[in-house]
């Protein structure tokens, strides 16, 4: 079932919802939109209910200059679960959707959440201590990629270019597959894309990431090339929860067979 969900007036996001059982929900990362998770839907909606979602002013749903941060996001996610009726879910995000599911547990709690599992996305983004922390990058890149690329369409284009060729996979992409990751990306305007960059990176989300480990299972999948820090800082804020170590920065796409086991194993409490 493919669907809209006001969330307030004039904005909608959308949602796709598909099998039974168990829910499992996943929300995309910085641009990117439900059809990231094109194999993830076909694997676990054989067994589970499952829901992939557009957030605001991604993909299908309403673009506005209006609430694009991730405190919003985090009540647009409690507004889309609570309309659907989804309760004891297993809520997966990916890259700045972690940040979602983060500020969605900051103002609702983990009452209503089986699991949680995030992919490849530190809880802080940003550290003046970046050496010795998992952090999204130096503070001078990230200030250097928001000043010089995400102010015009082609600066969004050439970020998003660089970034899936040198961080999103591992083998060289063919030219379809960079079109089609770089068209997800500029379905949202440049100067949506600017405010939702700064936003994630100017948070810290390391309460809720250790608040939420004791309280739920919780799995970290991390990409290989910053594996050793992401390890450190999970086993340091989150010792309970498991962390598996996979591919690239999009490795639920290039590497789904393993990606998808990985997390059956999780869900399976076998992780």
């Amino acid at each position: 079932m493919n669907t809209y969900i006001e969330v307030e007036p004039g904005i909608e996001l959308y949602v796709e919802d598909t099998g039974s059982g168990e829910p499992i929900v996943f929300i995309p990362g910085f641009t990117f939109t439900t059809e990231v998770f094109s194999e993830q839907v076909k694997h676990f909606s054989k067994t589970r209910r499952t829901i992939v979602i557009d957030p605001r002013s991604h993909g299908r749903s309403t673009m506005t200059v209006h609430g694009n941060d991730y405190v919003t996001h985090g009540t647009d996610l409690g507004k889309v679960l609570k309309q659907l009726k989804v309760e004891n879910a297993t809520l997966v995000g990916w890259s700045f959707g972690c940040l979602t599911v983060w500020e969605y547990i900051r103002q609702f709690g983990t009452a209503g959440i089986k699991s949680l599992a995030f992919i490849d996305m530190p809880p802080k983004s940003l550290s003046v201590q970046q050496d010795r922390e998992w952090v999204e990058g130096p503070l001078d890149d990230m200030a250097a990629a928001y000043t010089n690329y995400l102010r015009n369409p082609k600066g969004q284009r050439d970020f998003i270019s660089a970034y899936a060729a040198g961080v999103m996979v591992q083998r060289e992409l063919k030219d379809d597959e960079l079109n089609w990751i770089v068209d997800q990306s500029l379905k949202t305007p440049y100067y949506i894309a600017a405010n939702l960059f700064s936003s994630g990176l100017f948070s810290d989300y390391r309460v809720e990431a250790a608040e939420s480990s004791e309280a739920v299972s919780t799995l970290y999948v991390v990409a290989e090339h910053w594996a050793e820090a992401a390890v450190s800082t999970v086993s340091k804020l989150a010792p309970k929860a498991s962390v598996e170590i996979l591919g690239g920065h999009l490795m639920f796409w290039e590497h789904s067979g393993k990606f998808n086991k990985l997390v059956d194993s999780f869900l399976e409490g076998r992780g």
